[in-house]
Order: structure tokens, then sequence, then C-alpha cells
């Protein structure tokens, strides 16, 4: 006996040459090369009821109980579980996730720094002379780039969600991402609006959106960059498209690097020293660029990112991600080991 269920999505997510009882349970009427008839006779069954819903007389019929119908019976016929909670998947969607999972995931509350994004300390709440709060960090750096926005914390069901994209090729999360990146372009809008004032009423150059580039190998293992997937989504529903130019390929990564995880922010930029380039810098000159990616971690890469695209001549540039490691407590009692001496004298955040 052999059983093979698949996802909406058409990912295969549980299959087995075993007994049904290593397979485990599923509400799928399984088909045996013994009982070939009766297998037939139950997709006929089925399809005949879903075909009489949907007859000449549905007009006196309630769509919400055709539909509702219709998820019943692609339940049965297509069981799949939600790859977040596990919990049985029952509406139709391309995407193997509940909708109380996806209804879970929440933009990021509260005061947050106004330039990198993180979670402010209660101390470091109130504005500065310009009007801008500002992290420990950024009171003492300069930052390459003006501003870094995030649709949600990286944490649960967000975390999950990119990681079915990241990891698992679930190319359907792009399109769910993507409006959660469109929210956080969104809060870009009055930098824009201000970039746009600034540089004259005869300036009519577009913003570049740029994502952040895999590096060729990693690229064609994976079979797609997960930021360029994520920002043409946004770019499709974003209220300010008009204004804004898709340019994936003006930042080039020339070397290949190790995964980040696990090293000290030392590392991490030494790890990303010299590996991304602009190819083309007098398409970058002079324009003000919104680089995008999946996730903030560090902000290494984004300010190694950013560090490049000033030198190439990038008049500003912005950083929006789907989420974003909210890494400082609420409270100052565990802040007093923070530090940001790591940061002076590097130049990796001034741009120089």
């Amino acid at each position: 006996m052999k059983e093979a269920v698949f996802s909406s999505s058409e990912d295969r997510i549980r299959a087995s040459q075993a007994s049904t009882v290593v397979a485990g349970h599923s509400i799928v009427s399984r088909e045996t090369s013994s009982d070939p008839e009766r297998a037939r006779v139950n997709r006929t069954l089925a399809n005949a009821t879903l075909a009489n819903a949907t007859s000449a007389n549905a007009t006196s019929v309630d769509p919400s109980w055709v539909r509702r119908l219709a998820e019943s019976l692609f339940s049965v016929l297509f069981p799949s579980d939600c790859r977040i909670c596990g919990e049985p998947q029952l509406n139709l969607s391309r995407l193997p996730v509940c909708p109380e999972c996806l209804a879970s995931i929440h933009p990021l509350r509260g005061k947050v720094c106004d330039i990198c994004g993180e979670r402010l300390l209660s101390s470091y709440a109130e504005r500065d002379h310009d009007g801008l709060r500002r992290c420990p960090v950024c009171r003492r750096v300069d930052r390459p780039f003006g501003r870094a926005v995030a649709y949600g914390s990286y944490q649960g069901g967000l975390r999950e969600l990119v990681h079915l994209l990241k990891y698992n090729g679930v190319r359907p999360a792009a399109n769910v991402l993507g409006r959660m990146l469109a929210e956080a372009l969104t809060a870009l809008e009055p930098d824009l609006e201000q970039a746009r004032f600034e540089r004259g009423m005869f300036d009519r150059a577009s913003t570049l959106v740029i994502p952040v580039p895999l590096y060729k190998t990693k690229r064609r293992q994976r079979g797609f960059n997960q930021a360029e997937l994520v920002a043409r989504a946004a770019l499709k529903i974003v209220s300010a498209r008009e204004r804004l130019e898709f340019a994936p390929e003006l930042l080039r990564r020339t070397r290949d690097t190790q995964s980040q995880i696990g090293l000290t922010s030392h590392q991490r930029r030494e790890n990303l020293r010299g590996a991304f380039a602009v190819p083309r810098a007098a398409e970058v000159t002079g324009r003000a660029v919104i680089l995008v990616d999946d996730v903030y971690t560090t902000g290494t890469t984004a300010t190694e990112c950013a560090r490049v695209l000033r030198r190439a001549g990038a008049r500003q540039v912005w950083v929006a991600t789907v989420a974003r490691t909210m890494k400082l407590a609420a409270n100052e009692d565990r802040f007093q080991s923070f530090s940001v001496s790591e940061f002076q004298g590097t130049g990796e955040l001034t741009g120089t």
C-alpha cells in the first residue's frame, strides 16, 4: 500500500511505503490496487455532488454554502496540514498555511528607533532635538542608510512563513510576505516625499528598489532570490509603485560568504567585506535607493550594501524588510552589558 499526500501548493508533504500505522492517520480514502473500482466510484460521487450544487438550480443556492462544500470535498480529496501549526488545512489555498496562523501575524507595535527600527528602552523613547527617536547605537554612530523599516518581529508565525519561502521553496508565501513588505514601504513614503522635495520639482527620477542579492551558486541551488520575489510582489500593490523602479541587477554579490549565524559582530563585518559591488555605478549615481531584504537581523548586511551603494554615488539609501530581529529588552536592567564600542572607528556605519 502506498500513500502520498500533497498540499494545495502541490508540495509533496507526506509519503510512505509503510503501513497505515506508520504513515499516521489520514482522512483520505486510500486506493489500493486490489479495489480500483471502489476508488473510481468514490471520485464519481464526489464530482456529482459538487456538480449538483452548481447546476441550473444554483441561483437559489447560497454561494457561501457551495464554497464550504467545495472546501470540504477538497480537504477530503487533497488533505494537508498547516505547515505552521500542524492542524488540518480546510481552506482552498495554494499556500499551506491556515487562516488562523496568518491572522496571528501582526505588525510591530510600540516605540522603535526612527533610524534602525530597533525597540527602544524607556529612557530613549523621547525624541531628540531633530524630532527623531534613536536607540543608543544610532545616537553614537552615523548609519549609511537613512532609515530601516520592517513589517513585523522575526518570531512565531512570521518567522515560519519566511522559512517556508526561503528554505522550503513554498513560493506562494512570497505573495503574503509581499503584502507585508508593501506596508513597510508605506512607512517610507514621508521620507521619499521629503527627498523628492529636496531634489527639486524638476527632478523626476524614480526611486530605485534593489533587493539584496544572492551569490550565483546559492541562487542556482535555491532556484530564486527570496528578497527579489518578495520585492516584486510588494511593488504590484504598493500605492507609490509608479514612482519606484525595480532594479535587481544594480547590486551584485561578488563572492560567496559563510552563514552569519553564530558569528560575532566583528566576524560578520569581515565576512561581508568586499562581498558586494555595483557593476553599473552610473545608473546609481544621484539616485535614491530602497534596499529590500526578507529579514533584518543585526543590520550587518544592510549596512554593507548601503555603504557600497553610497560609494557608487547613491544620494540616499533606505532599508525595507519583512521582518526584524528585536534584540533589546524592554527594561534597562538587562541593557547594562550593551556596548557600542565595537561600532566605533570601523567606518562601516559611516560610509567612509
